[in-house]
Order: C-alpha cells, then structure tokens, then sequence
C-alpha cells in the first residue's frame, strides 16, 4: 500500500481563490439594478398580489 494519497486530501498547499484579483463575478446584492428592473419587480408584485388574494375573493 502506497503512503501516497492521490486524492490530494494531504496537499495543504495555499490555494488562492482570487479575492484580490479582478471583481469579474459579484453576488446579486451587490450589484446596481436600474428603474426598469424596479418597475418589473413592482409588476410582478401587483400581478401576484392580485392572483393570491383577488382570485379567491371572486370565488
């Protein structure tokens, strides 16, 4: 049996993942949005409010 592990479980080595790299991928948080993308979400909403609450009162 080899004492060498090839699954790299031992390879302690520093494994930079880029945090002072160029910011190419930002988590949606952070990122700007627009008015247009204000007004879908409002939208999106006011279409869902009415099917959740103005549908069953039609019933």
């Amino acid at each position: 049996m080899s004492d060498h592990d090839d699954h790299g479980h031992d390879d302690h080595r520093h494994d930079d993942h880029g945090h002072d790299e160029d910011e190419g991928r930002v988590t949606a948080p952070m990122q700007d949005f627009g008015m247009s993308q204000v007004t879908t979400g409002l939208v999106v909403l006011v279409v869902g409010l009415v099917v959740v609450f103005g549908v069953p009162l039609l019933v």
